[in-house]
């Protein structure tokens, strides 16, 4: 029997366990990569772990969330993540040379090989035939220093195409159907494997695409076969000598298949505030824009801004629209310039900003109050954009570029004019600001800012909890409800006690106060609770508040794992309704000393009854949990 693209690599790379479908097992990390809204936090905790360099093959820290340097806090930050570049064996992205996802893609993805990185969007490397995951960082440092990453061995998914898309029809919008048909759950415990022959006629960028944003199916990764269109894109940013042919065998079984008919693709756009709530472009159109921004790691590649520039190209964009423009690297910033392109989107009236994620990250640019918002990101939960009140929706580099002209929702494919762009067989190559490793770390001194703080430290885990219910939510509760980023915030990200005053502060702003009042407690939520970033902060920060345990209907695959990096025991329902018996404001006690038989019973003190919840954890993660999360297990590993 024939094996899946997935399973050749994860073999190649298997250290622990077997290759059996929700067994846990772990694997050997080649590549990590991290930002700096988590990376401040993660080498804080390398550094704990006494390891003298980084034993992976190649490890690269970039600087592209938090660039605004408002006052020294960022700054201070920025320094300090290039001085343990500098000691432990790391490359150094400076701020302004991209985004990470857009960098790596460039400049270090290998196909065959593994990458895990302190970013939910790491699965971008998975178009380029890269076994890419995204994880707290946590999971990176401890890859770092050389542990295994572990996960549930996912189902592999046939994602089969057929065809070519039809004009003004984009990666964009394949990512967005399938989001239409999985929602941001749907691919939970899944990777994502794209095959047929419809791959032909997409190129790594848009392969890119589609795994990046794939993410917000809830999937571990998604991933494309290493083809002659990797060798080319390989080739033009003058790395052949990394490609080679990789792709499944033709008798490989799978455990699902979805087909799509690319030319049957029409626009597609999701509405506010979730990207699993997906329309056809032409069922919305009409509505008027206030704000365009286009950029983000999902399309900022030369060939998304290629595109605009040219619908651009002799037109002007509507009076009463705000367009901005964020590059993904400088290279693709470099060849606009060499081909004119970028005069097409200055004369147009659009506004260049840095190379970098910006508006994404809520770093900049919030709309105005009840205003719309049209964006090519991955996201548009309420209140990341930094407006609450703002509606933000999310389309195609196309989508977004005819709407600008025309002031209003657009179907692209009214747009009368042809439209052809040229992609250079090799790109400017120019690597200056990425900085390498000393060849004198011995020398090199760690340079901390005031607002770096010692990491917290918990104590293991008791046999009973006891405490009140401090909030109870609904289904799909994102990293940014829990944690929000954006400028104000993230410069705190490496100062747990400061950044923990903002929990739960989109929902309920005084959740910080009142878990500090009550000596912490408990969460309970509802299905898929924690979804999108990778922000571990979502999880530290609520144990500094005091947070004991999670009772939800099930977990986001990347935040469960923070859960019990950070010593939070994670519990679900044995049964839906139970989720009903339990409010906001209830006095209940947990007894974990049944924790290792999968059956964790809840006393509703308030309320005089009992119900039962499971955690379907490992014994790893049982003795992670118990010791008081990661760290101190990790530190007992090594004694």
């Amino acid at each position: 029997m024939g094996h899946t693209l997935t399973e050749k690599i994860i073999t190649k790379h298997l250290l622990e366990g077997k290759l059996i479908k929700g067994e846990n097992i772990g694997i050997k990390i080649d590549q990590t990569l991290t930002q700096d809204a988590t990376g401040t936090l993660a080498y804080l905790q390398f550094e704990s772990m006494g390891v003298s360099k980084a034993k992976t093959e190649l490890s690269v820290s970039y600087v592209d969330h938090n660039t605004l340097q408002t006052d020294y806090r960022n700054a201070d930050d920025h320094r300090y993540l290039k001085s343990i570049a500098a000691k432990y064996g790391l490359y150094f992205s400076k701020p302004g040379n991209g985004i990470c996802h857009q960098l790596h893609l460039e400049r270090f993805s290998i196909p065959g090989k593994t990458l895990l990185g302190s970013d939910s969007h790491t699965p971008t490397c998975g178009g380029i035939g890269m076994l890419a995951i995204g994880a707290g960082g946590l999971d990176v440092a401890a890859a770092m220093a050389g542990e295994l990453f572990y996960f549930k061995m996912p189902q592999i998914i046939n994602m089969h195409l057929i065809g070519e898309l039809s004009k003004f029809i984009s990666a964009k919008d394949i990512i967005l159907e399938i989001l239409k048909r999985l929602d941001v759950k749907g691919a939970v415990n899944r990777i994502l494997e794209y095959t047929g022959p419809g791959i032909k006629s997409l190129s790594v960028p848009e392969r890119a695409t589609i795994t990046n944003m794939g993410t917000e199916t809830g999937a571990t990764t998604s991933i494309f076969p290493s083809d002659e269109n990797t060798k080319k894109f390989l080739y033009a940013q003058q790395r052949v000598n990394d490609w080679k042919e990789l792709k499944s065998d033709e008798d490989a079984t799978y455990d699902g298949k979805i087909e799509m008919e690319l030319n049957e693709i029409e626009p597609m756009i999701a509405l506010p505030h979730s990207p699993g709530n997906v329309k056809p472009v032409k069922e919305v159109e009409g509505v008027p824009i206030d704000q365009i921004c286009i950029g983000s790691c999902t399309n900022s590649s030369l060939r998304d801004l290629k595109i605009v520039a040219n619908i651009f190209k002799n037109r002007k964009i509507k009076d009463d629209v705000s367009v901005t423009i964020s590059p993904g690297s400088r290279q693709v910033v470099n060849h606009l310039i060499k081909s004119g392109e970028m005069s097409y989107l200055i004369k147009a009236g659009a506004r260049i900003l840095e190379n970098a994620c910006g508006p994404c990250i809520g770093m900049g640019q919030a709309p105005s109050t009840d205003s719309v918002s049209l964006r090519t990101f991955n996201r548009n939960f309420i209140g990341r954009s930094g407006t609450k009140s703002a509606s933000v929706y999310l389309v195609s580099p196309e989508t977004a570029a005819v709407s600008a002209l025309m002031g209003k929702i657009t179907d692209p494919r009214t747009f009368d004019h042809s439209i052809e762009i040229t992609m250079p067989e090799k790109f400017i190559i120019n690597d200056n600001m990425i900085v390498p490793p000393s060849s004198t770390p011995e020398k090199v001194k760690i340079i901390r800012g005031p607002n770096i703080k010692p990491l917290p430290s918990f104590p293991p885990l008791k046999d009973k909890l006891k405490g009140e219910i401090l909030l109870k939510v609904g289904d799909n509760i994102t990293t940014d409800h829990i944690m929000p980023a954006g400028a104000k915030i993230l410069p705190l990200r490496s100062n747990i006690p400061a950044i923990s005053e903002y929990v739960f502060n989109i929902i309920d702003s005084s959740f910080s106060n009142r878990a500090l009042n009550r000596n912490g407690g408990f969460i309970v939520g509802g299905d898929n609770y924690g979804q999108g970033s990778s922000r571990e902060h979502a999880a530290i920060a609520p144990k500094y508040l005091g947070i004991k345990a999670i009772i939800a209907k099930s977990f986001a695959r990347i935040h469960l794992d923070n859960l019990i990096n950070f010593g939070i025991v994670p519990l679900t329902f044995n049964n839906l309704k139970d989720y009903q018996s339990l409010d906001q404001g209830d006095i209940i006690e947990i007894d974990l000393t049944s924790l290792e038989l999968d059956k964790v019973v809840i006393h509703n003190l308030t309320k005089n009854n009992k119900i039962t919840t499971k955690h379907n954890l490992d014994k790893r993660s049982l003795q992670i949990l118990k010791v008081g999360g990661k760290l101190p297990y990790i530190r007992q590993k090594q004694n």
